[in-house]
């Protein structure tokens, strides 16, 4: 085992070479023979499609010249109104009748070819086929099979065209007559060039990054390493941040817990102002504390794939109403004026988790009062497409289109003088985004600086409010 480890270690560089190599290979065959076989079915399929447009197009002629079918002067006018019209899509369009053993055309858009006698065995076959029903054949595989010189050389000059044909019948759905269209192919090996051409750029231009590539294949195994080391010490960071800040919690729970009870004067009363003032900013800080503690704790649930919801249906009005009763009194300590505008009709009930969209409202609401200076905070709801649509909107501070870009990032926050002296972490609306993406909702944010903002929170309604 050793022995073998040793060896490939020692020839890493030609092991390396030859992937590089192999690559080199394989990689333009597998796309060039992958884009040949998507030219062949898209150009299969696309001929299918002219097939079924010719049928189509052969019953419409069929009804419009059924009545016509005694009178070549009037099909001869009809079928020259038609190609005139359609002059992109067919080459020629023509009437031919049964003349003994072959066919006489008797209407043409090509009119020198009037009285001609085709012995072509194709109309044969489209004379025998069902009513309303009729055959398709490529110009180049009638060019093989006839012996007729002047119509090669008549296929040679006009291109590649599909020529159908089918029996057409009277007022009496008698056969009376065959209809020949030749519908042009043009566009189709336009396209078919344009695409291989196209595909041996994109050729020309693998085999070069795949050339590049392999000049720095051999960094590339150390690259792995070192990615392999960065998600070790990552997951290092996640388990570390999850210790921690479990450990946090229970010092943070007594600090909080006992300054509490002193402030309340569990333990005597606090005469001296100043200390009183202390314990405060205490109780503030640890406040603020157990908010990071548990912001960080959500970071590392919701990376390592932990966080859980338990999605099911709710009314979300009740919970509206518990959160702006629990932000009332800040809300009422910065003078704003916080208000719910009910619906009149009653909300149906949504697909959340009940103490997720407790979290979500709370950190939302909060960052309306936090950033709002003045006037108030609107929270309303709407039914928008089978959506129950949540809006907070607040007469604050607003945000500048670029500073609304990296919202959502990580320990991003918007920095200017209005923001300087507001706490925060920088992760709830991180953490916010994620727990509604986890409910299977969505959250946008629009805002003016000077203005206001408006965040929307949208959840899905349950089926059973439909």
């Amino acid at each position: 085992m050793t022995t073998l480890k040793d060896f490939f270690s020692k020839n890493k560089d030609i092991f390396q070479l030859a992937y590089g190599l192999i690559l080199l290979i394989l990689i333009p065959l597998l796309i060039t023979y992958n884009t040949v076989s998507i030219i062949n079915r898209y150009n299969k399929s696309i001929d299918v499609s002219i097939q079924r447009h010719a049928l189509a197009i052969g019953r419409s002629i069929n009804v419009l010249i059924k009545n016509d079918l005694d009178s070549n002067k009037s099909l001869q006018t009809k079928v020259q109104q038609l190609v005139s019209k359609n002059s992109d899509d067919f080459q020629n369009i023509e009437i031919l009748v049964p003349d003994g053993e072959n066919f006489k055309i008797i209407a043409s858009a090509n009119e020198k070819n009037i009285d001609k006698v085709s012995q072509l065995d194709y109309y044969h076959l489209a004379w025998r086929s069902e009513i309303d029903k009729g055959i398709a054949t490529e110009s180049l595989s009638i060019a093989a099979s006839s012996d007729d010189k002047e119509l090669i050389k008549e296929i040679s000059s006009q291109g590649r065209f599909w020529l159908f044909a089918m029996p057409i019948t009277d007022s009496d759905g008698e056969k009376k007559a065959i209809l020949s269209l030749r519908l042009s192919s043009k566009i189709i090996d336009d396209l078919t060039s344009a695409n291989r051409n196209y595909s041996l750029y994109i050729l020309i231009v693998t085999i070069l990054i795949v050339t590049l590539f392999l000049s720095i294949a051999i960094k590339l195994w150390d690259y792995v390493i070192l990615y392999k080391k960065i998600k070790e010490v990552n997951q290092m960071k996640d388990e570390f941040m999850s210790i921690a800040s479990h450990e946090l919690r229970t010092p943070l729970g007594a600090i909080k817990g006992y300054t509490s009870l002193i402030l309340e004067g569990s333990f005597g009363k606090i005469s001296d102002k100043g200390m009183k003032k202390g314990l405060e900013r205490i109780m503030i800080s640890a406040e603020r504390l157990d908010t990071l503690v548990n912001d960080l704790l959500d970071v590392s649930r919701i990376e390592q794939g932990r966080m859980k919801t338990d999605n099911k249906n709710i009314q979300a009005e009740p919970i509206i109403q518990e959160i702006i009763s629990q932000l009332e009194v800040t809300a009422k300590q910065k003078g704003l004026k916080l208000k719910y505008e009910k619906q009149k009709n009653k909300l149906p009930l949504i697909i959340a988790d009940n103490e997720k969209l407790k979290q979500v409202l709370i950190n939302l609401i909060g960052n309306s009062i936090k950033y709002t200076e003045k006037g108030t905070v609107k929270i309303t709801t709407i039914i928008k497409n089978n959506k129950l649509e949540i809006k907070i909107i607040d007469t604050g501070i607003g945000m500048s289109a670029e500073d609304q870009k990296n919202l959502f990032e990580k320990f991003h926050r918007v920095q200017n003088e209005k923001t300087c002296k507001i706490t925060g972490t920088g992760l709830g609306l991180w953490i916010t985004k994620k727990i509604v993406e986890l409910m299977n909702g969505k959250i946008y944010i629009e805002s003016m600086e000077g203005i206001g903002t408006q965040v929307t929170v949208e959840l899905n309604v349950a089926k059973k409010s439909l």
